[in-house]
């Protein structure tokens, strides 16, 4: 099992999760966060804030969990509708789950998961 965070541009929300549930994936959790640093943030729309002193851009975090046979389609995906060509398009993490279980009904692992088959 696999863990994707993917941090993109807000205005492409929309499109990637569309496109997500379009092949049947329904898990997915979006937040709004703060990007820092060079390479993270579309320097055209970087706001200066007192609390970090830094410049920041509002991106969306996505997180979902699914088998490793479904990354390279997830992945794909992602990059496919995220991406504008200019910077701070945005960055794909991809992790190990060693275990998921539903608090509801205690289902565990492979079997817990909503998510597309590779």
């Amino acid at each position: 099992m696999k863990e994707i965070k993917a941090y993109i541009r807000t205005e492409k929300v929309n499109d990637v999760i569309e496109s997500l549930e379009a092949i049947g994936l329904t898990g997915v959790t979006v937040i709004d966060v703060m990007a820092l640093g060079p390479g993270l943030i579309d320097e055209s729309k970087a706001k200066y804030s007192m609390e970090y002193v830094e410049r920041y851009s509002k991106v969306a975090k996505l997180e979902l969990i699914c088998s490793g046979t479904a990354i390279e389609t997830i992945i794909g995906i992602i990059r496919e509708n995220a991406y504008t060509g200019g910077a701070g398009d945005g960055l794909i993490v991809v992790n190990d789950v060693d275990r998921v279980v539903k608090i509801r009904s205690g289902r565990a692992d492979e079997e817990a998961l909503d998510c597309i088959e590779g």
